[in-house]
């Protein structure tokens, strides 16, 4: 079976073909600036749509895995065409190559698409974005074969070079830097690993609709930083408690944004993990 993944080089992507390349698929990353680490290479710049269709035409996957978006909430507020470009219109060009090469198609969604009022939300609650990220996503979920939401995507290495918000706590903690962390915003934070193999399980079994595929936790973005610190043995001590109204965030984010992974789990073989669950994968995985 070949496995085309989008953004291949990402948190999320790599680790997927990670997956997919032990389970003895042939896989495909498409990427832009950083070649993936696993897989075939496949330059895909969602600025030449002409010669993007091509490549995923001539790839003849099986299944596309499209994880490939604008994931800065910020810049997705201050540069609106970008993000329309980028995760709507993008979407809309590999989605279409897909369906036309007869792939079955798993989009990588977000738990940004709800308003953020209650959490727990389930596939079929009315969605309602607070900002430009979360609105674009929504947009990219149109006519896709299956739509994967998931929340606050964590894992043991750096993607492009960048570190999550995991490992971003991790280091700053083993400096003795101070941190501020914010007590009022409720997520399902989510490990690539357990992420990666639900969303594999999807696309090969071709599970149809949407599926809220994250961590079975539900979270404030202060305790998670505590539960990481504690499996961790670091000083919980310098995790400060803030709140949103005091970021200099520039777009607006969800108070509570969680999701309810019930159908997921009892739908999926590969369930979700609770927190402290992943979190044990996570040391093991950092060695």
């Amino acid at each position: 079976m070949r496995v085309l993944i989008t953004g291949g080089s990402g948190l999320l992507g790599s680790k997927l073909a990670e997956i997919a390349a032990d389970r003895g698929y042939e896989v495909i990353c498409g990427y832009v600036n950083h070649p993936p680490p696993i897989g075939e290479g496949l330059k895909l710049d969602l600025a030449d749509p002409g010669e993007v269709r091509r490549r995923i035409l001539a790839s003849e996957p099986d299944l596309v895995f499209h994880a490939a978006a604008l994931t800065d909430v910020d810049r997705c507020e201050v540069d609106r065409d970008l993000a329309m470009k980028i995760n709507v219109r993008g979407t809309e060009l590999v989605r279409d190559a897909a369906r036309d090469s007869g792939a079955f198609f798993v989009y990588v969604s977000s738990d940004y698409v709800f308003d953020g009022e209650r959490g727990r939300y389930r596939e079929d609650d009315p969605t309602d974005p607070v900002n430009w990220y979360g609105q674009t996503k929504l947009q990219g979920e149109e006519g896709c074969d299956c739509v994967a939401r998931t929340s606050v995507i964590y894992g043991a290495l750096p993607a492009r070079g960048k570190v999550n918000f995991a490992l971003w706590l991790i280091e700053r903690l083993r400096e003795g830097v101070e941190v501020k962390i914010v007590t009022d915003q409720f997520i399902a934070p989510t490990l690539n690993t357990n992420l990666a193999k639900m969303i594999l399980e999807a696309g090969v079994r071709r599970l149809e609709g949407v599926y809220h595929m994250a961590g079975a936790t539900r979270i404030s973005r202060h305790d998670f930083a505590v539960e990481v610190a504690e499996e961790f043995g670091l000083d919980a001590g310098l995790i400060t408690p803030s709140r949103m109204d005091e970021m200099s965030w520039k777009a607006k984010r969800p108070f509570d944004s969680s999701l309810d992974t019930g159908k997921a789990r009892r739908l999926l073989e590969e369930k979700p993990l609770s927190l402290k669950e992943s979190l044990r994968i996570l040391r093991a995985e950092m060695g």
